[in-house]
């Protein structure tokens, strides 16, 4: 991230207002994470393992990962997560990218 001092010579130069180079350069901004742009995906549990909070979830293709159909391991956002579900439930849920883990972050078993 760039110091004040440094926008306002770059505003100085280039002529344009310091809050413009501010939000050109702020990349932290939710609209960057892949948990914001999350949609709801069905797949089927192959596997829960409490002990390292990991779910083997076998899903459709997740768009806001660009990720193909697969069967794959994510981390689980909130452990509790795991407890309301068990191998070869019918799920919908929602993953992301979170600290460069795929990570589910909403799970529903599917009726």
């Amino acid at each position: 991230m760039k110091t004040i001092a440094q926008l306002a010579l770059a505003a100085a130069i280039f002529g344009v207002a310091p809050m413009t180079l501010y939000a050109a350069t702020d990349t932290s901004t939710a609209a960057t994470s892949s948990e914001s742009a999350g949609e709801t995906v069905d797949g089927e549990v192959r596997k829960v393992d409490k002990d390292a909070k990991k779910i083997t979830i076998k899903h459709a293709e997740l768009k806001n990962l660009d990720m193909p159909a697969m069967t794959m391991v994510f981390q689980v956002k909130d452990p509790s997560m795991l407890d309301k579900v068990k191998q070869g439930d019918k799920v919908s849920f929602i993953a992301a990218k979170i600290g460069g883990q795929f990570t589910v972050t909403q799970i529903d078993v599917k009726q």
